[in-house]
């Protein structure tokens, strides 16, 4: 109020507007201060790209490790009628099943994203992936050795505010928006194998694409 001549009440709306745009945060005993703003970089293309054998590392934490940051998650392995939007883009007939696997991951121990993804039951139903707990090196390997590497993938990507359940296993300020980005991965045959959801807070991560030009045929 001194420093900038003001009266309390624009203070305080001032503050409020910081902590709409997730710049600051409440927090009892300690009130307003400055968020943490270390976003997780994000590169969706490197994912499929082969690692050395001796890395068996899944994606995720992979790459928070590479900068330097703790990764951990909490997985839970579920068989279920997947909702018509997830079945559709895994062209299961009706009634058939899929197997999930919900994580909610984080980074330095703070809850950074969550990631569903779903398999067609009868493709992965003997595998480790129908099987609780991590699969340290990556679900996609063991599509690999099932015979299903993906070879291709579509990407969708939007924005929208979260839900209560989202906001809450997120632990998400509030007015924080979030992205929602789902890839469905196909194998050989073009036949879609895995569908993933991620929830990403958008004061937390970074997507970036790098896109070679292709060549012009002489």
């Amino acid at each position: 109020m001194e420093d900038h001549g003001v009266s309390r009440n624009t203070v305080r709306l001032a503050l409020g507007e910081l902590v709409n745009e997730g710049l600051v945060t409440r927090t009892p005993r300690r009130g307003t201060v400055v968020r943490d703003r270390r976003p997780l970089l994000i590169y969706p293309q490197r994912e499929l790209e082969p690692r050395s054998r001796g890395e068996l590392r899944e994606a995720f934490a992979y790459a928070v490790a590479q900068e330097g940051r703790e990764p951990s998650q909490y997985i839970e392995v579920l068989t279920v009628s997947p909702v018509e939007e997830i079945a559709s883009r895994l062209e299961l007939a009706d009634g058939e099943l899929a197997v999930v696997r919900r994580r909610l991951r984080f980074v330095d121990g703070q809850p950074y994203n969550t990631n569903d993804s779903y398999f067609p039951r009868d493709l992965v139903a003997d595998s480790e992936i129908a099987r609780p707990g991590d699969i340290a090196r990556g679900a996609n390997r063991v599509l690999e050795e099932l015979g299903h590497a993906q070879v291709r993938v579509v990407d969708d990507i939007w924005a929208r505010m979260p839900n209560q359940e989202e906001a809450e296993r997120l632990q998400l300020e509030l007015g924080t928006p979030v992205m929602v980005y789902v890839r469905v991965g196909y194998d050989g045959a073009d036949m879609p194998v895995r569908v993933a959801v991620s929830v990403l807070p958008a004061d937390k991560h970074l997507i970036r694409y790098e896109l070679d030009s292709p060549l012009e045929s002489s």
